[in-house]
């Protein structure tokens, strides 16, 4: 069973890796590309308000790597301020890029999903009357935490640390797209993002996926996955243990719910 593996490039590469190394055959084939901002300014005035603000989420590891890709010279993270991630990639990174364990904030590792309601939940008995809070995510993301926030009160600020491109297959993906479709039950594609989804529709619109399965990592994604036309499709927790596990459980998938 070959698994593929769509997340962005710099993500893709050590989800592979570590998947192989579980004894799993899997193989990227990303359906976001991601880009700098075309403009750092706005990240770089983050930069200097970062120290004001009571919270920071983090909407992926690339808006983690690409914010603190633009981190100026010397700069370190505030005491105090809290860093929010939604899911171990995230929180993975923003470790690495040298953020306290103490100013992390993120779902268990055992969360039944990880979203930003699973954040809040973890938020939400806090005082945020005229408190600051900043979202860094790509140039359009979902606005659900913002608007949480302000209605208790906080000043939100959104920072596009990055761009999101359509995916451009090289030719070795374009092969191993062509084999998914041809032979779609060696094949089980693996979704983090609802976006990914519509790339791939978009990539192959008159494909017919209504003999193919796929693994998402959110329900969400897995309506959408759904509604482009996976016959099965079923909600894995997103790190590469919890997939291996799903695949050595057997060559068929459960359906997601409905």
């Amino acid at each position: 069973m070959q698994l593929i593996v769509t997340r962005p490039l710099a993500q893709a590469e050590p989800w592979v890796a570590r998947l192989q190394a579980l004894g799993c055959s899997a193989q990227a084939l990303p359906l976001i590309g991601i880009a700098p901002p075309r403009d750092l300014a706005p990240v770089q005035a983050a930069w200097r308000q970062l120290a004001q603000q009571a919270l920071v989420m983090f909407v992926s590891a690339n808006a983690v790597e690409h914010f603190f890709g633009a981190r100026p010279t010397g700069a370190t993270w505030p005491a105090g301020v809290l860093a929010g991630s939604t899911g171990p990639g995230t929180s993975g990174a923003l470790r690495a890029a040298g953020v306290p364990a103490d100013c992390l904030v993120q779902p268990p590792a055992d969360a039944p999903r990880f979203d930003s309601e699973a954040l809040w939940a973890l938020l939400q008995d806090r005082d945020w009357a005229g408190r600051e809070a900043m979202i860094v995510r790509g140039e359009e993301g979902r606005d659900w935490l913002a608007d949480t926030l302000r209605v208790r009160g906080a000043q939100v600020a959104f920072v596009a640390a990055y761009r999101r491109l359509p995916p451009q297959p090289d030719p070795g993906q374009q092969a191993l797209l062509a084999a998914a479709l041809a032979q779609p039950a060696e094949h089980v594609w693996l979704f983090s993002s609802s976006e990914a989804v519509a790339n791939l529709q978009a990539l192959h619109a008159q494909a017919d996926w209504s003999r193919s399965r796929a693994l998402a990592s959110h329900p969400r994604i897995a309506q959408a996955a759904r509604e482009a036309g996976f016959a099965e499709v079923v909600i894995v927790s997103p790190t590469p243990e919890a997939v291996a596990q799903w695949l050595a459980s057997g060559p068929r998938l459960q359906s997601a719910p409905q």
